[in-house]
């Protein structure tokens, strides 16, 4: 099975750099033509299936990528974004010294109180991802987010500690993977 990951495409909470996690922002029309782009990019391959977290900016992403409606774009709630607690929203610059530590060096520092830790993050998505390897696919396009993309890749690269946090994920990037009888291997 080939496992194609990617992150959303531009939201205006992205190009004013404010974190966002659970905040349901939609694509801005940047974040559409990075979508199509990526389409076009990856030429006619078909996928079996489309997942997408439930918020509306993986969503419409999947939909564009994966050449589906939106309607047939599979909800996994496993797959949404990092809750960043009272960082939503805050500029990237102006998080503070726990926040930035944090998310600079998640292996290092401990997350802030009312922000998602690694492990949460690494256990619902080796929950999706073992469960995903059941199925039968050839092609599968997982639509996601910045932050929950490190632990699927994570998980497909055999880390040590199930998190792959670099080189930060850019929207619409796609990361393709090859996962055979539980060997995984990055081809993309």
């Amino acid at each position: 099975m080939k496992i194609w990951i990617t992150r959303h495409g531009q939201t205006n909470l992205n190009k004013r750099k404010l974190m966002q996690g659970l905040t349901d922002e939609p694509l801005n029309e940047t974040g559409i033509e990075q979508a199509k782009k990526a389409r076009e990019e990856i030429g006619d391959v078909v996928f079996d299936a489309v997942y997408s977290s439930p918020l509306d900016r993986a969503v419409t992403t999947a939909g564009i990528i994966g050449n589906v409606d939106k309607s047939e774009v599979i909800i996994d709630p496993r797959l949404i974004e990092v809750d960043f607690g009272k960082y939503e929203q805050r500029h990237y610059w102006l998080l503070g010294p726990f926040m930035t530590l944090y998310w600079a060096l998640p292996e290092v520092f401990p997350p802030p109180k009312t922000v998602e830790s690694i492990p949460s993050m690494v256990k619902r998505t080796s929950s999706f991802l073992k469960e995903l390897e059941q199925k039968d696919y050839e092609n599968v396009l997982i639509a996601c987010h910045g932050g929950i993309i490190r632990a699927l890749c994570g998980y497909l690269e055999d880390r040590k500690k199930k998190i792959a946090w670099r080189p930060k994920p850019h929207n619409c990037e796609i990361r393709v993977y090859e996962s055979i009888d539980g060997n995984h291997r990055r081809i993309r």
